[in-house]
Parts: structure tokens; C-alpha cells; sequence
């Protein structure tokens, strides 16, 4: 007789809907009426001891990285993502209006260009098939932070079902990402995924969450002094955190 097979438990199994979404809980960023970001995927909790009133900035890396002056990310949009779209075409001028109203709200402050163009680009905008969504929320959007690779910016349609300001505010929050911002209550008790503080604003900013997630003459001139002084040399560490200017992909 053959060795009766003992049965063994699929390690690859996923939870139920609600368990998965309370195990998630602590790892995603709930920054609106259940709207989540996981660009910064460490969570939202509050630094102990740390003042309320400044901007944090990601320093995962042991470094803080940000974008040398003069950067020029060039992007296009990732077409097997928006051939799934039954107007592929008005999809794009959509998107493309929502990103120069973005661009256009953190004004003289984003501390980068734009241009679209159809290779050599340092990310791709695309449009996810479907949600992304649990007990915590839904996912409209993810970025990236400042690095010489080569990225996404996704859009999940639950974004487009959001109203037109809330669909600028999103962008508008993903674009701080790229820019180098953590949010507002970054992870900072994980040490492998430290954050640092810059400047003071008011605990309304674009990098908050809920109600007061909203940009402010604050986040920007708080951004734009921040690049000033890091590209004057006139800073070049926060808290002991070295500031390291990289240059986006297609300039390398």
C-alpha cells in the first residue's frame, strides 16, 4: 500500500473580504471619505513628541531624496491600460486636463516640469482594469516617490466615478508624493522606513487626511522653500538625514 498523502494547508489562501481588510488596516492611508492612498504604504499614525505643524518628508532610503533643479519628467500613457477603455482618446484628454489642473493648483512650487512624450519616458499613466477596495476603503490613485527609475502613476476607475474637484484633489495629493512628500502622519516607529520634518504649516495641508486634507499657500511655500534652499546649498540634511538630489530616468 502507498503512504496515505497528508493533507497540508495552502499557505497560498486568501482571507475572507473582511478579515484581509482588518489586516490591512494599519498598512494603508485613509485620507478621505474612505479614499485610501498606498503610495506611502507605512500608514498614517501620529509621531510621538512631534509637532503637528510641519511638512514630512520620505527618507525610506537613509536618505531624503529629492529632484535636482531643472528635472523634466517625461511620461506618456501605458496604452494596453487605456486600450481596455471604450474611448481611449477622450480618456487621455480627460486625464491630461486633470493633471495640468493639478500641476496648475501647486503652482510655481512643483519643483519639476511635465512633458509627454513617447519614449524614453520616467512613468507611465495607467488605468487599472478594476478597484481596489476592503473595509477600509477604495484606492483612487498611486504615485511614486523621487528616484532615477522608471515608474507608474495608476488611476483606478473609482476615481472617475469621484467629483471633478476630488478627482484634482487626488492628483493633486499623488503629485506631492512625486514631489518627495510623505504623509502627514508618516509610519515613523517602523526605523527601516523613516520620515523627516521640514518647515511648519497648519495641520490643514494636502498630505493630511480626511476633512483637512486640502492644499495650502502653506504646503506650498513650504515645498518651495524646501527645494530653494536644498538646491541654493544651502541645506543639506534634515535631522541628520542626508538630502540626496537624483535626476529622473531619461536625464541619466
Amino acid at each position: 500500500m502507498g503512504k496515505k498523502e497528508i493533507a497540508r494547508p495552502n499557505p497560498f489562501k486568501l482571507r475572507a473580504p473582511e478579515e484581509a481588510g482588518q489586516a490591512r488596516k494599519p498598512l494603508v492611508h485613509v485620507y478621505g471619505d474612505h479614499v485610501v492612498c498606498r503610495t506611502d504604504k507605512l500608514g498614517q499614525e501620529s509621531p510621538r513628541g512631534r509637532s503637528l505643524l510641519e511638512i514630512v518628508l520620505d527618507a525610506s532610503e537613509g536618505f531624503i531624496p529629492l529632484w535636482q533643479r531643472g528635472s523634466v519628467l517625461r511620461w506618456r500613457f501605458q496604452e494596453r491600460s487605456i486600450a481596455r477603455l471604450e474611448d481611449g482618446e477622450a480618456a487621455k484628454a480627460g486625464i491630461r486636463s486633470l493633471l495640468a489642473e493639478a500641476l496648475l493648483e501647486w503652482g510655481d512650487a512643483a519643483p519639476v516640469k511635465f512633458s509627454e512624450r513617447p519614449d524614453g519616458t520616467d512613468f507611465e499613466i495607467a488605468v487599472r482594469a478594476g478597484n481596489d477596495c476592503d473595509v477600509n476603503g477604495c484606492v483612487l490613485a498611486m504615485a511614486f516617490f523621487p528616484d532615477a527609475g522608471r515608474h507608474e502613476l495608476v488611476i483606478y476607475p473609482k476615481m472617475f466615478e469621484q467629483d471633478h474637484k476630488e478627482q484634482v484633489e487626488t492628483l493633486v495629493h499623488e503629485l506631492g508624493h512625486v514631489f518627495g512628500l510623505r504623509h502627514f502622519f508618516a509610519l515613523v516607529r517602523e526605523k527601516a522606513f523613516p520620515a523627516r520634518v521640514f518647515g511648519a504649516h497648519e495641520p490643514f495641508t494636502i498630505m493630511n487626511y480626511g476633512a483637512q486634507s486640502v492644499l495650502t499657500d502653506a504646503d506650498r511655500t513650504d515645498l518651495k522653500a524646501l527645494y530653494e534652499a536644498v538646491w541654493n546649498g544651502e541645506l543639506k540634511e534634515i535631522n541628520g538625514t542626508p538630502i540626496k538630489l537624483v535626476k529622473p530616468f531619461s536625464a541619466t
